[in-house]
């Protein structure tokens, strides 16, 4: 290959599944001592390795898993701790909206297990991709997950291993990696459309909603509030003019079989 990317219809399953874990490199790089982090305070707060590790592998879901690591055990009816975590992870169901209309030509079993590992870097790393005209095949997105996934696992299980050593974040930073991380995420959208105006009214109603109602729910409210103001006041459809789209789908790349 010689240090050049080959078009998508002249890679294979297994080079598209390289490719995608080449993306999900960096994602577990900056993402993944969260995940290390966690591990550190569930043994903190009592569970045990195989529990910590056992939640990362099946939950998935960083934000979900501390709103649960601090909701447990408090003798909190199990309903508010579920309508807790479904407050923090609103914005799923939005991803789920937007990559589900890029994948209708995976299987059913395809796209439920796509679902399951559709976090915040798959999303935005789909996203991405979809709009330099390329195709998402199964394949490539596999790849990308598979390294998010058993870093995320792996990590957590080493977090839980070392146990106080990273019990103060503090002294580490590694409670600011996060928020960095996903203020980089927020900044790959910026070129789209009414992107700055909706930024600024979910962070503003984010905030407010904080101050007065609360964690966990300033999350949903925040997301709310962006969404509101972008489909009352957003040009919708002027991203591309008619022509422009057209061409764009004119240069999608056929499937391959591994997609």
């Amino acid at each position: 290959m010689a240090g050049k990317r080959l078009p998508d219809d002249s890679m294979t399953p297994r080079l598209l599944f390289l490719e995608g874990m080449r993306r999900g490199l960096p994602v577990i790089l900056t993402a993944g001592p969260f995940g290390a982090l966690f591990g550190a305070l569930s043994i903190d707060a009592g569970m045990n390795v195989t529990e910590t590790v056992l939640m990362s592998a099946t939950i998935f879901a960083g934000a979900s898993q501390l709103v649960g690591l601090n909701l447990f055990g408090q003798h909190i009816p199990a309903w508010i701790i579920v309508l807790s975590i479904f407050a923090v992870n609103f914005r799923h169901i939005l991803y789920s909206a937007s990559v589900g209309r890029h994948i209708r030509h995976w299987s059913w079993l395809r796209q439920a297990i796509g679902f399951f590992f559709l976090v915040d870097p798959s999303y935005a790393e789909t996203e991405r991709r979809v709009e330099q005209g390329e195709d998402i095949q199964f394949s490539w997105y596999m790849g990308l997950s598979f390294i998010v996934y058993v870093g995320w696992v792996g990590l957590t299980w080493l977090g839980a291993i070392l146990g106080n050593f990273l019990e103060d974040s503090h002294i580490w930073g590694i409670d600011f990696m996060l928020p960095i991380y996903f203020m980089g995420l927020l900044m790959g959208f910026r070129r789209r459309s009414f992107w700055l105006p909706v930024v600024v009214v979910s962070a503003a109603t984010s905030i407010l909603a904080s101050e007065t109602i609360g964690s966990p729910w300033h999350v949903s409210i925040g997301a709310a509030a962006g969404i509101l103001l972008a489909v009352l006041f957003s040009p919708s459809g002027k991203d591309k003019e008619p022509e422009d789209f057209e061409s764009a789908e004119g240069q999608r790349k056929p499937q391959t079989g591994g997609g």
